[in-house]
C-alpha cells in the first residue's frame, strides 16, 4: 500500500507547497494571500497576511491528500475561506464557463443542441447559487453567532441538519462534459475544448470545496456546539437519513432505453416538452405523486438529473423530432 506523504509544516516554504500541488494556488485567493512571498514559510506568509496558520495547512494537506490535523482550525478562518470559494465559483468561474459555451456551441443549430446545452449548464449553475445562497444566507450566520456566544438553543437549527443536507453538485458538471463529449455534433474547437477543460477544472474545484465542508468545516463547528451545550445543554435534533443511488455512467445509450418502461418514456418526452409534473400527470391520467416516482426512476437510471439534460438525452435517443421542442420564452 502506498504510504501517504508527510503532512505540510509551517516551516515548509509557501513555494514548495504551490510547486508540489499547483491546485493550492485557489486557496491562497480564497484566504486572502497574495502572490510575491518569495521563500518565506507558510508561518511567515500567514503571519504577515493575518491568516491562521493551522488553518490554513489543514486545508493545503486535505488538498494535496496529505495526514490532516484539524484540532487546530478556526472555524471563523475556514468560514471566511468558504465564502471566498462561494464568490469566486458564482461570479468568476461559471459564468466565465457560460461566456465559453455561448461562443463555442451554435445555439441556432437545427436540432436545438447548443441552446438545449446552454439551457442545462443554466440550471445547474441555478442550482449552485442556490446551495451556496442557503450556506450564505442561514450556516454562516448561525456559525458567526456560535462564535459570537449565542446559545445553539436559541435556534433550531444545527450543523448536522445542513451535514444531512449537503448534497454533492460536482457529479452534474460531469454530466454536462459527457453530454457535450457524446452528443454535441460540432467539430472539436479551441474554444469548446477550452470550455470543457474548464467544466472538468470546476468539477475538480466544486467536489474538493464540498469535501472541505463536509470533511473540515462541519466536524469544528459540531465541537463548538458541543462546548455550547455543555454548558447549557439543549434537546438533540431528530436523526434522519437521505440516501440516494448511482447508476454507472458506463451503460450505453441502448442499454439506458432498453432499462427504461415505456411509461417512463412517454414521461420522458413530456418534459422534453417542457410539461410541469401536474400537467403530464393529467396528460397521462396518473397522480403527481406517481409521476414524481417515475421521475426519480428515470433519474437514477439514466444518471441524468435536470429536464436540460433529459430533453438532450431525449433529442439524441429519437424519443421526440427536435421541432416539438418548445422554444426558450
Amino acid at each position: 500500500m502506498k504510504e501517504k506523504p508527510e503532512a505540510y509544516s509551517p516551516t515548509d516554504k509557501l513555494r514548495g507547497l504551490i510547486a508540489d500541488n499547483a491546485q493550492l494556488l485557489m486557496a491562497l485567493s480564497r484566504f486572502g494571500i497574495p502572490l510575491g512571498f518569495g521563500d518565506k514559510t507558510v508561518e511567515e506568509v500567514c503571519g504577515r497576511h493575518g491568516i491562521d496558520t493551522s488553518t490554513f495547512l489543514s486545508v493545503a494537506n486535505f488538498m494535496g491528500g496529505r495526514p490532516v490535523d484539524d484540532s487546530g482550525v478556526l472555524p471563523g478562518a475556514l468560514m471566511k475561506y468558504l465564502i471566498k470559494a462561494h464568490d469566486y465559483f458564482l461570479n468568476f468561474q461559471l459564468p466565465m464557463i457560460r461566456r465559453k459555451l455561448i461562443e463555442a456551441v451554435d445555439i441556432s443549430d437545427a436540432e436545438g443542441l447548443g441552446l438545449l446545452i446552454l439551457r442545462f449548464f443554466d440550471d445547474f449553475a441555478a442550482e449552485v447559487r442556490r446551495h451556496m445562497e442557503v450556506e450564505n444566507r442561514k450556516v454562516f450566520p448561525y456559525v458567526q453567532a456560535l462564535l459570537d456566544g449565542s446559545h445553539p438553543g436559541e435556534s433550531s437549527f444545527r450543523i448536522i441538519d445542513f451535514s444531512r443536507n449537503h448534497e454533492a453538485i460536482a457529479p452534474k458538471m460531469k454530466e454536462l462534459k459527457d453530454i457535450i463529449v457524446r452528443y454535441y455534433p460540432g467539430a472539436g474547437t479551441d474554444m469548446l475544448n477550452s470550455a470543457l477543460f474548464d467544466i472538468i477544472i470546476c468539477e475538480t474545484d466544486l467536489t474538493l470545496h464540498c469535501e472541505v465542508e463536509d470533511r473540515l468545516f462541519v466536524p469544528v463547528v459540531k465541537h463548538y456546539e458541543e462546548e455550547a451545550a455543555r454548558k447549557a445543554p439543549v434537546p438533540d435534533s431528530a436523526n434522519g437519513n437521505n440516501g440516494s443511488a448511482q447508476t454507472s455512467a458506463d451503460t450505453t445509450d441502448a442499454e439506458k432505453i432498453e432499462a427504461l418502461s415505456e411509461r417512463e418514456k412517454e414521461i420522458i418526452v413530456n418534459i422534453a416538452k417542457g410539461l410541469s409534473n401536474k400537467e403530464i400527470a393529467d396528460r397521462l391520467c396518473l397522480s403527481v405523486h406517481t409521476v414524481t416516482t417515475h421521475r426519480r426512476n428515470i433519474s437514477q437510471k439514466l444518471s441524468i438529473h435536470t429536464p436540460a439534460g433529459l430533453t438532450i438525452f431525449a433529442i439524441v435517443n429519437h424519443l421526440i423530432p427536435p421541432d416539438e421542442i418548445p422554444k426558450p420564452r
